[in-house]
């Protein structure tokens, strides 16, 4: 991977589509600071945004992907543009209008990728919002269909009651939750495993981090993008800063040993390092509607 450009490697779906492996995340981002972000990173090269419903930002977005396409930076054909499908929206009449809202607010006829964002078991209508992805796949209104925060057991519901494997799952993962079982899971399936909070809670500071990040000439932030890229994992960092961006972006020229991926992974076991940033998927119960 030395030398190689990281914003243009691409890994491949079990539906023969093309994501590109390192993109621009833009949860908890203000409006604003989404729109600036987007820009930045089209910029520096990345074309893959990871944006969501419930981040309130996808006008932002879209509005950010339609001025760069303007300004000749990129094409929409160049772009890989991820939403997800909201907990209060997983009712299949709900799941149908509300994928209408976003791509509307997205200003796009369509996105590569839609996610259900959380499976809220207490809850029980991630078979029914899974249904409705498909539909909006055979619809035209996405090209690849996935989740988010899913693990083995809803896994197998929504295969088992659909015949449909999703193409992504998107998870919490970073070096103090590195989600080996998941991950292995994940690859079982033929599903590709996606990072949020790739760059977790305190770990740019650890001493770990910051010793091979000195040793390669680079920061930790780089040192952890680094990590994800290397085993497969497709990660979109983000940040409020155009120049953090596009740091976060530049990742070429060094790669990490394995012993190095081992340390790193290892910190999974650190108690000053490791834990969930969000919550854990089997106990979410938030944004349910009230019905």
């Amino acid at each position: 991977m030395t030398d190689t450009n990281q914003t243009r490697v691409t890994v491949t779906l079990n539906d023969g589509q093309e994501i590109p492996q390192l993109g621009l995340g833009v949860w908890e981002l203000s409006p604003e600071d989404a729109y600036s972000s987007t820009r930045a990173a089209i910029s520096a090269g990345a074309r893959h945004i990871d944006t969501a419903a419930a981040y309130g930002n996808e006008k932002e977005v879209g509005r950010a992907i339609a001025d760069a396409i303007a300004d000749g930076e990129a094409t929409r054909d160049d772009l890989y543009i991820t939403t997800k499908l909201w907990n209060a929206d997983q009712a299949p009449g709900k799941a149908a209008e509300a994928i209408d809202t976003s791509l509307t607010n997205l200003g796009l006829d369509h996105v590569d990728l839609w996610l259900i964002h959380w499976p809220l078991p207490s809850y029980g209508r991630y078979v029914d919002a899974w249904r409705s992805l498909i539909a909006a796949r055979e619809a035209g209104k996405t090209t690849s269909i996935g989740v988010s925060n899913f693990y083995p057991e809803v896994l197998d519901e929504i295969i088992d009651a659909t015949g449909v494997v999703p193409a992504v799952n998107q998870i919490e993962l970073h070096p103090g939750l590195s989600q080996p079982e998941q991950r292995a899971d994940d690859a079982k399936r033929g599903i590709v495993t996606e990072a949020w909070s790739p760059l977790g809670r305190g770990l740019l500071d650890h001493p770990v981090i910051t010793a091979i990040a000195k040793e390669h000439g680079v920061n930790p932030a780089q040192v952890i993008v680094r990590w994800h890229l290397q085993q497969g994992i497709v990660v979109f960092p983000r940040s409020r800063q155009p120049e953090r961006v596009r740091q976060n972006l530049d990742v070429n020229g060094f790669e990490l040993t394995e012993e190095e991926i081992a340390q790193i992974t290892a910190l999974d076991d650190d108690a000053d390092a490791s834990g969930r940033v969000g919550a854990d998927p089997r106990e979410a119960a938030f944004g349910i509607p009230e019905e």
